[in-house]
């Protein structure tokens, strides 16, 4: 097997049985499949012996033997990967499958081409029962982490921080993520998510209730910790915040880096992507036909509200219980409000909190005069002791994917 010398973290095991491992692997190209999906769980019943790659996570598998596969990405411990010097580099999953039914599993990455390039910076990490433990790669390619797998168990990949992102602007495989939501009768937004190439696509397509996902070129370069900002070709618009900085995040729960507001009739527009030296990054050219409502009776079209029931899996949830009051729930998500709510949304608000009795027509003419951060700010903080549960039923009726998003309901 040819190795590449430029790359350090290829690694070729000098064991012969592992050395034949490889050679099949490279040789063979994995069979695509589409997995079915119970709640947040994917399932597989591999033939036989081979090499299959999941269409949804980008997983790849080298079975022995038939057998049932079962995986789902879950939640990664911080705290416990920052105490090792670690960050995510993708998302951890939780695999199970009868013993010895896979040897192999090739976990998706999103590194770049230069990041690739710093010695012991990508590594894979196995958590179990027993804790957590590092797997030294049998192979990086271009697009996946090669691992070997003797139980079923999580895994995950982690860069080192100190090694990885300590001192160096090198990027990585990002991705730009469009959905498009009417908002008025007037007005649509255009959710803009800056996310890593590898980010779990159907957890966060999941999270945008009401939202249609904006089919675009995706690909770009990012930055850790750098700042980025959001350019819109058109004539009446509005974007939010002005920049963000990029951090690395596999959820559970993802929010919308910028937010473009739009006419309701305007179906194409160039967008950009602009790096702190408003250097571009990524460029498109973006189609929203079809997304377009003839009428809006509320905020929100009654077929794009969360039915009833229609929640998220419960491991993804933060639990609220029955005895957390609402003022409480308004409380923890205060910073997260003032940050995402929209200016139309929030002109909803204060129209029902005035018209509940809440506020009087002096705040109401207060809180209009105010920028849109300042003017979260003093909604929020006006309902509390008295007016929570009348601004959570607003704000569900105003923006649902917002108030889910939240945890508010």
């Amino acid at each position: 097997m040819d190795t590449d010398q430029t790359n350090p973290n290829k690694r070729k095991k000098t064991d012969s049985s592992t050395d034949t491992d490889l050679q099949t692997t490279e040789k063979e190209a994995p069979s695509s499949f589409s997995p079915k999906k119970t709640g947040s769980t994917y399932r597989f019943m591999c033939p036989g012996q081979g090499v299959f790659q999941c269409a949804s996570t980008g997983l790849v598998f080298t079975m022995e033997k038939e057998a049932e596969l079962q995986y789902k990405t879950v939640k990664w411990d911080e705290a416990l990967l920052q105490s090792a010097g670690k960050v995510a580099a993708g998302p951890l999953f939780d695999i199970q499958c009868p013993e010895e039914a896979v040897c192999q599993v090739r976990l998706p990455h999103g590194e770049s081409k230069e990041g690739l390039l710093v010695d012991g910076g990508l590594s894979v990490v196995n958590i179990t029962d027993d804790g957590m433990s590092f797997l030294e790669p049998l192979e990086i390619t271009d697009t996946h982490v090669v691992v070997k797998v003797s139980h079923p168990s999580a895994f995950g990949l982690v860069w080192d921080f100190f090694k990885r992102f300590l001192g160096n602007s090198l990027p990585i495989n990002g991705a730009v993520l469009l959905f498009v939501r009417p908002l008025t009768i007037r007005k649509k937004v255009l959710y803009v998510f800056l996310e890593p190439e590898n980010v779990d696509n159907d957890k966060l397509t999941y999270q945008q209730d009401g939202a249609a996902k904006v089919k675009a070129s995706s690909k770009c370069l990012l930055s850790f910790g750098q700042n980025y900002s959001v350019h819109c070709e058109a004539e009446d618009f509005q974007i939010q915040p002005e920049h963000e900085q990029f951090h690395i995040s596999y959820g559970p729960n993802y929010f919308p880096s910028f937010e473009v507001f739009l006419p309701t009739n305007q179906e194409e527009v160039t967008l950009t992507v602009q790096d702190q030296d408003r250097r571009e990054v990524w460029r498109c050219d973006v189609f929203l036909e079809g997304s377009r409502r003839e009428t809006l009776p509320n905020i929100v079209p009654a077929e794009d509200r969360l039915p009833i029931g229609d929640q998220a899996p419960a491991e993804d949830r933060v639990p609220i219980g029955d005895r957390v009051s609402a003022e409480e729930r308004l409380f923890s998500a205060r910073t997260e409000f003032i940050k995402r709510v929209s200016d139309p949304v929030l002109d909803h608000l204060i129209d029902g909190l005035l018209q509940d009795g809440v506020i009087n027509d002096e705040q109401r003419q207060s809180f209009r005069t105010k920028a849109r951060a300042d003017k979260a700010a003093d909604v929020i903080d006006s309902v509390r002791g008295k007016g929570a549960e009348a601004l959570i039923a607003s704000l569900s009726e105003a923006d649902p994917w917002l108030c889910r998003a939240l945890n508010l309901k």
